[in-house]
């Protein structure tokens, strides 16, 4: 087995994102947390005041030897929308920003490729405005937003907003989901 490697995303709410890649055969571990900002150690408070710096992101722990880095990439882009500068749905505000944290120059030049093809195959209307960025550090958010949908499926903001893209996942990608 390879070593696990991790991939840290920000596409919106990382109540999304978690529950998503907590789905893919090979992923380990998903973590939920903020990176790209000045604050250190900040809390949910501080970057939902948009103020921080910090993005909304997961930290995804998985071996390559079952899911590859450019397959979690694929997820990444069909489950949310990179099109839209500091926004997804009614998220709004530069923690929401659509980017991708490399950890090595391999993921950035992935990273860099998926978007230059979807781009030339005009995948989306508009423009992609997914960040592609060095990764810093990445502090994981407070213990209440770990496995977030797993625990509050019932909620209104996961029924509404979650699921549907749950939904997607399994349809586009039901062949890479773990065994339920």
């Amino acid at each position: 087995m390879a070593k696990e490697q991790a991939a840290i995303f920000g596409g919106g709410c990382f109540w999304c994102m978690e529950a998503v890649f907590q789905r893919l055969s090979g992923v380990a571990h998903v973590e939920s947390g903020y990176i790209g900002g000045q604050v250190e150690n900040p809390t949910y408070k501080q970057v939902c005041g948009g103020d921080s710096g910090h993005v909304e992101a997961v930290r995804v722990t998985f071996d390559p030897d079952v899911i590859s880095y450019r397959e979690l990439l694929d997820v990444f882009f069909a489950v949310h929308d990179p099109t839209t500068p500091n926004r997804q749905g009614n998220d709004v505000g530069e923690q929401y920003r659509s980017v991708v944290f490399y950890t090595d120059e391999e993921q950035q030049r992935i990273a860099e490729d998926v978007i230059a093809e979807m781009t030339a195959a005009g995948v989306y209307t508009g423009p992609i405005v997914t960040a592609v960025e060095p990764a810093g550090e990445f502090y994981v958010a407070e213990g209440y937003h770990q496995n977030y949908y797993n625990e509050n499926s019932r909620q209104p903001y996961c029924m509404f907003v979650i699921s549907p893209k749950l939904a997607k996942l399994e349809k586009k990608f039901a062949e890479k989901l773990k065994a339920s």
